[in-house]
């Protein structure tokens, strides 16, 4: 038997897998799209055909029927209401307090960056969420600002943060939505600001937003940052600065909203069977 996360965000889906003593047998990423669910599932076959030796194909024309599967699933993310194969739905706060808190013990404020939504979680000891403060409304503070206003500078999302620390003067970004926030990238490149600078502001502008967030719910020390921004230096750099504390980045950030919810397949399902 084994247990799997499945995040299915808003730009990727994560597939976690876990065995029986709670090792990671293996871990998959690829882009939502417009069928995030059946793009899931096609990630947790190849995972089953690897530590079962069963082809993807034998899953498939079972159906995926969760009674029938040796794993138990739980699903988290925008899309995991639409997961068939799925025995459980947790929400992606839930997973990423529990996934952060397992990697790194002592874990009391976890900052996730997703694509389309920012969440500042408190954390109580065993991982459990205290209190969260979320930006669902609007995309600034979120991966799809640094998307849109990447493409003004016509870099890409990862180059921004390499960008941003090499900076020695970042330019002010004073919106707080996306649209006009590009419209002031645009006019500083106009003005001859360099690349550099303006990163470091957009950079410096998420930060800001998320630390606004972070106001609200109160921030305590050990500060984690999980979710796919996580691998942007600049982000990770500036909100260092105005939270006042050290932000650690786990390893493989994006992944562990999908540990998180293996790890709660796992505490629900490992001596007693799933319903389903």
């Amino acid at each position: 038997m084994f247990f799997a996360g499945v995040d299915i965000g808003s730009t990727a889906v994560k597939v976690v897998m876990l065995d029986q003593q709670g090792k990671v047998v293996g871990c998959e990423t690829t882009r939502t799209g417009y069928r995030g669910a059946e793009n899931a599932w096609h990630l947790l076959k190849g995972l089953l055909a690897a530590q079962t030796g069963v082809t993807p194909e034998v899953w498939g024309r079972q159906g995926g029927d969760p009674a029938k599967l040796p794993v138990r699933v739980v699903a988290t993310g925008y899309g995991r209401h639409k997961l068939a194969q799925a025995h459980r739905q947790v929400s992606e706060i839930t997973c990423h307090a529990r996934g952060a808190y397992h990697l790194e013990p002592g874990t009391a404020t976890v900052i996730d960056i997703g694509g389309q939504d920012s969440k500042v979680i408190r954390v109580a000891q065993g991982g459990t969420v205290l209190d969260f403060a979320m930006n669902d409304k609007c995309a600034a503070g979120t991966g799809r600002f640094l998307e849109v206003v990447a493409g003004a500078l016509e870099e890409n999302v990862d180059s921004l943060g390499r960008l941003a620390v090499a900076s020695n003067q970042p330019v002010a970004i004073s919106s707080t939505c996306t649209v006009f926030a590009e419209s002031e990238v645009v006019s500083h490149i106009a003005a001859g600001s360099s690349k550099e600078n303006i990163a470091a502001g957009l950079c410096l502008a998420v930060a800001e937003r998320v630390a606004g967030m972070a106001g609200r719910i109160g921030v305590q020390p050990r500060v984690v940052m999980t979710g796919g921004v996580a691998h942007n230096r600049g982000v990770v750099r500036a909100l260092a600065t105005m939270l006042g504390l050290p932000v650690e980045v786990l390893p493989d950030p994006h992944l562990v909203g999908a540990l998180g919810a293996a790890l709660l397949a796992r505490d629900a399902f490992a001596n007693n069977q799933p319903k389903t």
